[in-house]
């Protein structure tokens, strides 16, 4: 079937009935020098004869009948989930009892867009993305461990403009600053750790490294090294450097400008935003601010993870 990325588009298969028809040329020569093979030309000269003009349009490559393809209430089962939901297809998948990538089939067939191309909050597609393929992992965990800080905008008591709306928002527009999500994520098992603080000073970010050394102790997790970005708050403070010390560790840092070298926590502070801090409205900063916990419980002991074979972070501590 003539496709879209045939070889031939529409004026090279004009062409070539052109010249074999018209001018009486031999088809072995005429596919030589188009670069397509005589079997190719033959059933374009054919299909010319016997349809004309329109036997060289572009048709769809799908076969007639798929006898195996998913049931149409199963789709429209994976699309409502997918759109009450807002979760990827290793989510899906489990869910409804079928295979992940029967599931992303489905989707890039009805056109879904990718959830990182769309607002955690509403759905809607808001940017473009750009992924990799490349992955990279430590053999245990303690071995590493990514630390970051993640500034969200504090909301007012009463709600801001999420729950009330633009037109109706506060006459106040300058805001009430932001909360600082310091997060420490295990390279390893993807276990991760995080406290709301009041900024990114060297010593606040000393005080959540030794916290976060004591929560992965208490699961037996020694940490051995630690990887930040090259923020001064990291990299010159003589309090994080005396906390490094004091647990143990080596400090690494990422190359400037390469921040997917810091990729663990990077990720995990995305999954923050659209299923913590962005997947429902809150009324307040508290209301917000007490819902972290338990999310982190969550994620940490039941959320399934794809990156680990689509189990929660706590089951490669066993």
């Amino acid at each position: 079937m003539a496709h879209a990325n045939a070889r031939l588009n529409l004026h090279g298969r004009r062409l070539l009935v052109s010249r074999v028809i018209e001018d009486g040329r031999p088809v072995a020569h005429v596919a030589k020098e188009l670069g397509v093979s005589r079997q190719c030309a033959h059933r374009w000269v054919a299909r010319f004869r016997a349809e004309g003009e329109a036997g060289l349009l572009d048709r769809s490559s799908r076969p007639h009948r798929c006898p195996r393809r998913t049931p149409t209430r199963v789709e429209q089962r994976v699309l409502e989930l997918r759109r009450a939901e807002r979760r990827g297809q290793d989510w899906i998948g489990p869910e409804l009892g079928i295979a992940p990538r029967t599931v992303g089939a489905i989707l890039r067939r009805h056109d879904v867009p990718r959830l990182v191309e769309c607002d955690p909050l509403t759905g809607e597609v808001i940017r473009a993305s750009k992924t990799t393929a490349l992955r990279y992992e430590r053999s245990a965990p303690g071995d590493l461990v990514h630390i970051d800080v993640k500034k969200i905008g504090r909301i007012p008591p009463d709600g801001g403009w999420k729950a009330h709306g633009r037109a109706e928002r506060p006459g106040n527009k300058r805001g009430l600053g932001y909360d600082y999500v310091h997060a420490a994520v295990d390279d390893h098992s993807r276990l991760a750790y995080a406290e709301i603080l009041d900024d990114e000073k060297g010593t606040t970010c000393a005080g959540f490294l030794i916290r976060a050394a004591e929560f992965f102790a208490s699961h037996r997790v020694t940490i051995r090294q630690v990887i930040s970005d090259n923020a001064k708050n990291y990299i010159i403070s003589a309090d994080f450097a005396a906390a490094i010390a004091a647990i143990g560790a080596q400090h690494l840092t990422i190359r400037p400008h390469c921040p997917w070298q810091n990729g663990k926590v990077e990720r995990f502070n995305r999954t923050l935003q659209v299923e913590w801090a962005y997947r429902q409205i809150f009324t307040s900063n508290d209301e917000r601010t007490a819902a972290l916990e338990p999310w982190l419980k969550f994620y940490n002991t039941r959320r399934r993870h794809s990156a680990i074979g689509g189990l929660p972070p706590i089951s490669r501590l066993s």
